[in-house]
C-alpha cells in the first residue's frame, strides 16, 4: 500500500500552486496567500481553522513584507522570520502532509526549498480529570486528544533529559502521529527494538485511535484478554517508563499505551501508591477476592443447584428451592438470561446521555428485577448473585479486562452447566494454561507471578512500604535496576 514520494520543489512558484492545487483539488478550506517582499514573489499555504492567522500576519506577512531587499530563502529563515520553530524542506508532499497537519508551508519564486511553520491552532480539548480512572488520591489530570498536550504532561513528571519521544507516522491516508516514549538508561532494549518493530510493519490507510494500534501489535489477537495497557493517567505511563517500559502516544486519541502488560498491572490503581501501603494492600486483597467472586459466583451457583445439592447446608438447600419454586427454566438458563440483560443493561447505559444514563440503571436494576421475580421468571436469590458479580467485574478500571472476565464467566457457566464442579475446575485449569502460554512483548503475562525473586512479590498481592522498594521490578531486562538507595 505504501508508495514512494519524493515530487521536488519547483523553481518557479506557479508550478508549485500548480501542483499543489491539483493534490488539494476540492479543499475549499485552503487558504493560499500570494504576496511579494523585498522584490521576491511568495506564497503561504495553510488550512483555515488549523493555523493560527494571528501568528501569521505578526510574525511572517508583516516581517516580510516591510522587508525591502531582494534575499534568499536562507536569509529569509535566518533574518527576516521570527518564529521559533520553523524547518527547511525540498519535497512537496512534505510540504502537503504538513499542511494537512495544521502548519503552514511557504514557497518562494526562484527556490528549490520550502518553508513550514509551526502555527498548529486546532480547537482542542482542556486537560482534565479522566473519566474511567478516578482517584481518591492523586493527580487529575488526564491525557487528551493532541499528542503535544500529552507529551507536555509526561515532561511535567519526568525532567530527565534521558527520557526520549521519538516521532513517527502511521496510516497511508490519516498520517497520524505517534510518539514512542522511554527513559534511554531504564528502558528494556528489546522491547523498545520489538515496539518499533511492530510499529513500522504497520500498513493501513487510517489510525484513528490508539485502539487500533494496541490491536495491531498485540502478540495474540484470538485472545480474550488485552495484551497491551491503555490508560488516560499520565502519572500511570510516567510510573511504567520509570520501570523500564515503552509508552505510546497516538495523536486524535485520550489514551496511551504500555508495553508490555502483564495481568496483575490491570489490577492495580494509583491509588494504592499515593496511600500508605497497608490501605492499598487491603484493598488489593479486597480486588483480588472480587476478581475470584465475578469469575466463578454464577458458574458455582449453577454447579450447585443442579449437581451437588448435597454439599449446601440443609436450612439454605430449602431456601433456595423455595425461592426457585415456579422458575420454569433451569438454573443455566437461569443464569444465562440473567447475564445477558445485565450486559445489554450496561450497554445501553454507557451509549445513552449521562443525564439519563443513571436513571435507565435504576429502572432496569430495580422495576424490571423486582417484575422479573414476581411474575416467577427468575428466582430473588439470582438476582442477587448477578447483583453481586456486576458490582465485582467493575473492580479494576480497565474496560477491556471487564469484558474479558464477562467471557470468561460465560464459558464458566457454561461448563458449570455440563460437569458441575468438575466442570469449573476444568475450566480455570485451562484458563490458567492460556494465562501462562501468552506473552506481552517477550515476557509472561503472569509476570512477576511467575518469577521466583523475592523483590517481585513486594508490589504484587500486598505492597510494601516505599522504603523497601530498592529495585525495579527485575522480570524485565532494563538498564538502570535501581529506584533508590536503601536507608536503614
Amino acid at each position: 500500500m505504501k508508495e514512494e514520494k519524493g515530487i521536488k520543489v519547483y523553481e518557479k512558484l506557479e508550478d508549485n500552486l500548480i501542483y499543489i492545487k491539483s493534490v488539494l483539488e476540492g479543499a475549499s478550506d485552503i487558504v493560499y496567500r500570494t504576496f511579494e517582499g523585498g522584490n521576491n514573489n511568495a506564497a503561504l499555504i495553510y488550512i483555515d481553522g488549523m493555523a493560527d492567522k494571528v501568528l501569521l500576519n505578526e510574525y511572517v506577512l508583516e516581517e516580510f513584507m516591510s522587508n525591502k531587499e531582494s534575499m534568499s530563502l536562507e536569509m529569509i529563515k535566518e533574518r527576516v522570520i521570527t518564529l521559533t520553530d520553523l524547518k527547511e524542506i525540498d519535497s512537496l508532499d512534505d510540504g502537503i502532509t504538513a499542511l494537512l497537519s495544521g502548519d503552514t508551508l511557504m514557497l518562494l519564486d526562484g527556490s528549490t526549498k520550502a518553508l513550514v511553520f509551526a502555527t498548529r491552532a486546532w480547537p482542542n480539548r482542556g486537560v482534565g480529570e479522566p473519566a474511567g480512572e478516578t482517584v481518591v488520591r492523586g493527580p487529575r489530570e488526564g491525557f487528551t486528544e493532541t499528542i503535544r498536550f500529552n507529551s507536555v504532561l509526561l515532561r511535567r513528571r519526568i525532567r530527565d533529559p534521558r527520557l526520549k519521544v521519538e516521532p513517527m507516522s502511521l496510516g497511508e491516508r490519516s498520517k497520524t502521529d505517534i510518539n514512542i516514549t522511554y527513559i534511554k538508561d531504564i528502558v528494556d532494549e528489546k522491547v523498545l527494538e520489538e515496539t518499533k518493530k511492530r510499529l513500522n510493519k504497520i500498513d493501513i490507510d487510517a489510525i484513528l485511535d490508539s485502539g487500533y494500534v494496541s490491536q495491531l501489535i498485540e502478540d495474540d489477537p484470538w485472545s480474550v484478554f488485552p495484551q497491551i495497557q491503555s490508560t488516560e493517567r499520565p502519572d500511570v505511563v510516567a510510573a511504567a517508563l520509570y520501570e523500564g517500559r515503552v509508552g505510546i502516544l497516538v495523536d486524535n486519541s485520550p489514551f496511551a499505551l504500555i508495553v508490555p502488560a502483564t495481568l496483575p498491572q490491570f489490577f492495580q490503581s494509583p491509588d494504592d501508591y499515593y496511600q500508605r501501603w497497608m490501605y492499598g494492600s487491603l484493598t488489593r486483597l479486597i480486588r483480588a477476592f472480587a476478581i475470584i467472586l465475578a469469575v466463578v459466583l454464577p458458574g458455582l451457583y449453577v454447579a450447585v443447584t443442579s449437581f451437588h445439592t448435597s454439599i449446601i447446608p440443609t436450612k439454605l438447600a430449602y431456601s433456595i428451592a423455595a425461592a426457585r419454586e415456579g422458575v420454569p427454566f433451569p438454573a443455566f438458563v437461569e443464569a444465562l438470561l440473567m447475564e445477558i440483560s445485565m450486559a445489554l443493561l450496561l450497554e445501553a447505559i454507557v451509549r445513552l446521555p449521562k443525564a439519563i444514563g443513571a436513571t435507565i440503571g435504576i429502572v432496569g436494576g430495580l422495576v424490571i428485577g423486582q417484575a422479573a421475580v414476581s411474575a416467577g421468571i427468575i428466582s430473588p436469590i439470582m438476582v442477587i448473585i448477578v447483583g453481586v458479580t456486576s458490582i465485582t467485574s467493575f473492580i479494576t478500571s480497565n474496560y477491556e479486562v471487564t469484558y474479558a472476565l464477562r467471557i470468561v464467566r460465560f464459558l464458566i457457566i457454561i461448563a458449570a452447566s455440563i460437569a458441575g464442579l468438575y466442570g469449573i475446575t476444568f475450566g480455570c485449569i485451562l484458563f490458567l494454561i492460556h494465562l501462562i502460554k501468552l506473552k506481552s512483548f517477550g515476557y509472561s503475562y503472569l509476570s512477576p507471578v511467575v518469577e521466583t525473586t523475592k523483590d517481585n512479590f513486594k508490589d504484587l498481592f500486598f505492597r510494601y512500604p516505599w522504603k523497601k522498594f530498592i529495585r525495579r521490578p527485575d522480570f524485565m531486562d532494563i538498564g538502570d535496576k535501581i529506584r533508590q538507595k536503601e536507608t536503614p
